[in-house]
């Protein structure tokens, strides 16, 4: 009885599993390149959520600049980000100006929101102002490469810049004899590697296709299945 209580407490936690999209009639018109792209966006947006969602909890006074309730302006962020609308605070920047903005140790409006919307912003702009592709769609490797290091500049500005005050502008990773929290970090990372990732993907899209033709025309008649009767 010991060794089986032993068992179940050593037993793996459940971590949720992977699920896959239903088919829809939009991925026909989708190559892999655009699908890879398509769904690195779609996370990269969660990740900017659940960033926004992290940074408001640990700084609370700051949605209550924006809405009435935590959840209200998470989702008035997000939609002035997928809308493209512009977020007042920010006095019409955009893009990397509006990261500078949001990080300025002056800003006195909500700055999680402003940050998170002004992040949203530089990836779209940088991803040709879209969040879904098709094959009449083209992305730049190099901006989207330059967002991934505009992220890595934004996260060591958040962890390090402070304000009149010398207070951080954000409270986000905390460390300590009691407690590690890098759960910030994490997200952060994840951002970069997908960025990164769809990058470099992007500088093969033309040498790959190229590949896949030749693979295709070569390999093709030796790929036929052969008659069993």
């Amino acid at each position: 009885m010991g060794l089986l209580l032993v068992g179940c407490a050593s037993a793996p936690a459940p971590h949720g599993k992977v699920a896959g999209d239903a088919f829809s009639m939009g991925e026909v018109l989708q190559s892999d390149s655009n699908r890879i792209a398509t769904l690195a966006m779609r996370e990269n947006i969660n990740s900017l959520m659940r960033l926004m969602d992290k940074l408001y909890q640990r700084n609370p006074a700051e949605w209550r600049k924006t809405a009435a309730t935590r959840e209200a302006a998470i989702a008035h962020v997000r939609s002035a980000l997928l809308e493209r609308q512009m977020w007042p605070p920010l006095e019409g920047q955009r893009d990397v100006q509006a990261l500078s903005k949001a990080l300025s140790p002056e800003f006195t409006g909500d700055r999680v929101g402003a940050f998170t919307y002004a992040m949203g912003d530089m990836l779209l702009t940088s991803h040709g102002g879209k969040t879904s592709f098709t094959l009449v769609d083209s992305l730049d490797p190099q901006n989207v490469y330059n967002a991934a290091r505009n992220v890595e500049i934004a996260n060591w500005v958040l962890n390090h810049r402070k304000n009149a005050q010398g207070q951080p502008l954000l409270l986000s990773n905390h460390m300590s004899e009691q407690e590690r929290n890098l759960s910030f970090e994490r997200e952060m990372g994840k951002l970069i590697a997908r960025l990164d990732l769809i990058a470099s993907f992007g500088t093969e899209r033309v040498r790959r296709s190229a590949i896949g033709f030749g693979q295709n025309l070569v390999a093709g008649p030796f790929l036929q299945f052969l008659p069993v009767r």
